[in-house]
């Protein structure tokens, strides 16, 4: 019997197999926090319902609850109606401390885990077209609220940047837009080869079956284009050591500071290299030199995307104090040579 219980709260289908999914989660979960008591259940349309679990775990013992949501983003369910049961039950029950942790939200594991499903999906298409010439579209689920909507297009950003994808586009299941088939007939425009679209969901359901739909009525348009349906997140591993972080987090508390998925101290999708490297300025050489007039050519805007650049100083920046030339070692941006990256602001 423990004294601490986790409590993983699903948002709920009328799709048995989403619910079927959520609860492979939740047993992954419960593997990997073996010392607490793990539970789960549901907010709507699907049972056990919270309320129910809450119970179970009070019953056995546990004086103590995690409620961690079972989502990617806080939008309405995570801010408003999880709220809402946790703390009407908690009331109920003074003789429990229940502790709400925070949504997944943005985090490298689940961007890492995106990328894995879309690597998949590639491989299985086939080499013949590069990610130059391929087109990402990343579907979210949608919100009433602008902050939970802005998320999926930092994590399609990520994915693009990091995957170097000739384009990216997001597109959203409903309430907000663009919705899924619009959003599919504006980028077939752009004249791509491949299209690959990603739902960027935890588990299946009406919406992700709806956003396949749409991906096959608008490739069937243009067959000339070919288009490439990713899998959703669903139990990648990954997934469930963001959930784990999650309850650590409640438990133990956290410092989450504005650098939490910065390139040197996380596995960065594209970047995975630059984990760790020393930490120094490379602008010394221009502290309080002043301010003066530069032309065009004075500009280069491929600066510091590989190894060895110059600065086009008429002096070597050899210093005594850390003994070597001014080529620092920046490590290579991985996609340097894309054909709509920094060489396009080269003056022709």
């Amino acid at each position: 019997m423990t004294s601490t219980g986790i409590m993983v709260c699903g948002h709920g289908s009328r799709d048995e197999n989403a619910t079927i999914e959520f609860q492979s989660v939740a047993n992954g979960i419960r593997d990997r926090l073996s010392q607490y008591d793990v539970d789960s259940g549901f907010l709507e349309f699907a049972t056990p319902i919270i309320r129910d679990r809450l119970d179970a775990l009070r019953e056995r013992g546990n004086k103590r609850i995690i409620a961690v949501p079972g989502m990617l983003f806080a939008a309405g369910h995570v801010k408003n109606d999880l709220p809402s049961v946790i703390n009407t039950y908690a009331a109920l029950h003074p003789d429990v401390d229940i502790v709400y942790g925070r949504d997944l939200g943005m985090d490298m594991k689940l961007i890492r885990a995106a990328g894995d499903r879309i690597k998949a999906a590639m491989d299985s298409a086939g080499d013949h077209i590069a990610p130059e010439e391929t087109l990402l579209v990343v579907v979210g689920r949608g919100a009433s609220d602008p902050d939970a909507n802005s998320n999926v297009a930092k994590v399609c950003r990520l994915l693009w940047e990091g995957l170097g994808f000739g384009w990216a586009q997001v597109a959203y299941s409903g309430v907000t837009f663009p919705l899924v088939e619009p959003a599919l007939e504006h980028v077939a425009k752009l004249g791509y080869k491949r299209i690959i679209v990603f739902p960027y969901f935890l588990f299946t359901g009406i919406l992700v079956r709806r956003i396949y739909h749409y991906v096959d009525e608008v490739a069937a348009r243009h067959p000339s284009m070919e288009f490439v349906k990713a899998s959703y997140l669903n139990d990648h591993p990954l997934v469930l050591d963001a959930f784990a972080d999650r309850v650590s987090e409640a438990i133990d508390g956290a410092n989450n500071m504005n650098c939490q998925m910065c390139k040197y101290r996380e596995q960065v999708l594209g970047f995975e290299a630059e984990i760790g490297l020393k930490q120094e300025s490379n602008h010394h050489h221009v502290e309080g030199i002043g301010t003066g007039r530069i032309s065009d050519q004075d500009f280069d805007p491929t600066a510091h995307v590989h190894h060895g650049h110059d600065h086009h100083h008429a002096h070597d920046h050899k210093h005594d104090d850390h003994g070597h030339n001014h080529d620092h070692d920046h490590h290579p941006y991985p996609h340097a040579d894309h054909p709509l990256g920094p060489r396009s602001m080269l003056k022709k």
